[in-house]
């Protein structure tokens, strides 16, 4: 039976979501999304009869008004807030009967917690993309037209077969909701003493964080103290002991972008450069979803074979207790082995349901990637039950799983024995297109996200008020003029997708004398305009969307990703929105800033001349054969790149930069 149901109120950041959200494609830099609470979102469905993960309605703060054609039954949960049907009070947690042509009122929550959810017996319809019907703002894609709800809406829902009657959910099921919070984390996957000295990781496991009022979906932000840092910097990462060469994230890790603890969230980004010291188990992720600001949180470390289940909603949840209990964590620092020989391998917990896999030093070299590379292949062919995820970084690859089905212990076995079988690297051919992409040099919606950077969020940056000026000064460069001339002579290649969303590649060029080193911004950004290019440490990236961000700019080009014309525009391949892959040559082109609109304008509409790509391969063995035969010349560039990257620490020293 459909209902029509009317938005007369859309409520605060309302959205259609469901569960467990856009699953498959972390690797090109989609998040799930889904809603951040899950377990009150979960409840509600089973309250009406629903499968657990049938699209619904989450809301932040204040509710939506939605009046019904149709009786139907529904059920709202999470934070404590008013809920009437025509103005007469109705119960939480308890699925209710609302009359054809009632209004369901969702009030301000006024207590503890922030979200709020509204489950609909039938579902709610949302519009599918990349397989879930959950909305992701910030890509415009998913839910109810790929945004938040607005006055007038109609939305259609009752259409999916309900699973079971509807009951009222237990008292014992019901979370525990507070202003003090308590989360169960493991450690890693870096920790002390690598990244974090001892006293460090005991301030953040000993210490009240208190949550910042500018928190979201992507990202809890905490205040708290800044980590003394167990090394001076993070090398060809940047400037910033923090920084470390791009990896895959976890939803639910403490992410130090600088020293900013930052928990991800649903919305996150999937790749990027900085360490994670702890990360909050999968059953409790759900608190991220229900911390508001002003809120203390303390971590609790725990053992990640002793975390409760994500498929549980009832009291093995643990969820109706607000206190962790716990004897200890598993006092490995996050490490679950190291395996010595050619090259070496270390196997980081990253939560209860991810693994880090990281090949080597802590160096930029292409061999490690290649190595990524055969570990992934081989874990794709052996196709084994409960992997969902599997995402590369620069020299690792993260391994998603389901625990209840392939635990961490055994998926570390299986590891090592695909290890033991992996190629030698220098056997790497794979495929490789060059990609020749507009670049409209120092834009100005760059120019604009660096004054809005010094405005709302730090004026007396190292890097500001230009970050080209900076990036000359960082690699001892005589003039901007020679970074121009880097960055166009350069040809990079694509390591990794989705640094900071949406198919954004993370690249380096192949000649190391075109890697321009630089640090990342410390706080990130707020605001990046989308397809900005940047650099952060021996990086490139594009943006694939507006959002936060860290590199520092160097210029504009055109859309990476593109959901609304996947078939027709020009470059992109049918039904796939990411223009780029894996090891990829991005080369560029100059434009100026009125050319680059006109060129965006076409794309936007699945038109114009398009993106120039040409299909090619990549050797490894020649890439090294070309590095022995340059070895001088790039010697002598990278001295003269250590010498002004070491002056420039030492400035920053010398003015209290890192504490």
């Amino acid at each position: 039976m459909t209902v029509k149901i009317t938005v007369e109120r859309p409520g605060v950041l309302t959205t259609v979501q469901d569960w467990p959200g856009r699953t498959g494609y972390w690797q090109v830099g989609v998040p799930p999304s889904g809603p951040m609470d899950d377990l009150s979102f979960r409840l509600a469905n089973r309250a009406v009869g629903n499968d657990a993960g049938a699209a619904g309605l989450e809301t932040t703060m204040s509710g939506p008004a939605l009046r019904f054609d149709t009786t139907t039954t529904v059920c709202v949960t999470g934070a404590s807030a008013p809920v009437t049907v025509d103005g007469a009070a109705v119960d939480p947690w308890t699925p209710v009967t609302v009359p054809a042509g009632s209004l369901l009122d969702v009030g301000t929550a006024t207590g503890a917690g922030l979200r709020m959810y509204i489950a609909v017996r039938g579902g709610i319809d949302g519009d599918v993309h990349l397989g879930s019907a959950s909305t992701f703002t910030l890509g415009t894609f998913g839910g109810h037209r790929g945004r938040v709800l607005s006055a007038g809406d109609v939305l259609s829902g009752g259409g999916a077969a309900a699973v079971a009657p509807p009951r009222r959910i237990p008292s014992d099921h019901v979370p525990a909701l507070g202003h003090r919070w308590e989360l169960a984390v493991t450690e890693g996957p870096h920790g002390a003493p690598e990244f974090f000295t001892r006293e460090d990781m005991a301030t953040v496991l000993g210490h009240d964080y208190e949550v910042h009022f500018n928190s979201d979906r992507t990202g809890v932000r905490l205040i708290g103290p800044r980590p003394t840092w167990a090394r001076e910097d993070g090398g060809e990462a940047g400037l910033h002991p923090s920084n470390i060469h791009d990896n895959a994230y976890s939803v639910g890790a403490l992410d130090f972008t600088g020293d900013t603890p930052i928990l991800l969230g649903p919305d996150g980004p999937s790749l990027g450069g900085f360490v994670c010291p702890v990360t909050v188990v999968a059953a409790e992720r759900w608190k991220l979803g229900q911390l508001r600001p002003g809120d203390t949180v303390r971590f609790v470390v725990v053992r990640g074979d002793h975390a409760a289940s994500i498929r549980e909603l009832g009291v093995a949840r643990r969820a109706s207790s607000p206190a962790v209990f716990s004897a200890g964590g598993d006092g490995d620092d996050g490490v679950l082995l190291r395996r010595d020989g050619v090259v070496p391998v270390t196997y980081r917990r990253s939560g209860d349901d991810n693994v880090l896999v990281e090949y080597g030093a802590m160096t930029l070299d292409l061999a490690l990637r290649a190595r990524v590379h055969a570990l992934h292949e081989a874990l794709v062919a052996e196709g084994s039950r409960g992997v969902l995820d599997l995402t590369p970084g620069i020299r690792s690859l993260q391994i998603k799983v389901d625990p209840d089905v392939l635990p961490v212990p055994r998926l570390t076995g299986l590891l090592e024995e695909l290890e033991d079988a992996l190629p030698d690297a220098t056997e790497l051919v794979v495929p490789s297109r060059t990609v020749r992409l507009p670049l409209s040099w120092d834009d100005p919606s760059t120019r604009e996200a660096t004054e809005r950077y010094m405005h709302g969020v730090r004026a007396d940056a190292p890097w500001c008020p230009w970050n080209i000026e900076f990036i000359r000064r960082v690699n001892g460069l005589d003039s901007v003029d020679d970074v121009y001339r880097t960055v166009y002579d350069a040809e990079y290649m694509v390591l990794g997708l989705g640094d900071v969303y949406l198919g954004a590649p993370v690249a380096t060029p192949l000649d190391p004398r075109h890697r321009l080193v630089t640090t990342k911004y410390n706080p990130a950004r707020t605001w990046t305009p989308e397809n900005a290019v940047g650099i952060g440490g021996a990086y490139l990236c594009i943006y694939g969307m507006e959002g936060p961000g860290g590199y520092q700019f160097v210029g504009r080009t055109t859309q990476v990703w593109n959901h609304r014309h996947p078939s027709t525009a020009p470059g992109f391949e049918e039904g796939t929105p990411w223009l780029l892959r894996f090891f990829d040559r991005i080369s560029w082109y100059p434009v100026s800033t009125e050319e680059l609109a006109d060129l965006r304008a076409d794309l936007a509409a699945g038109r114009g001349p398009g993106v120039d790509v040409t299909d090619g391969t990549f050797s490894l063995a020649e890439h090294e054969r070309f590095l022995a035969e340059n070895a001088a010349p790039i010697d002598d560039f990278r001295a003269l790149q250590s010498a002004a990257f070491g002056a420039e620490r030492a400035a920053w020293a010398a003015a209290g930069e890192f504490g």
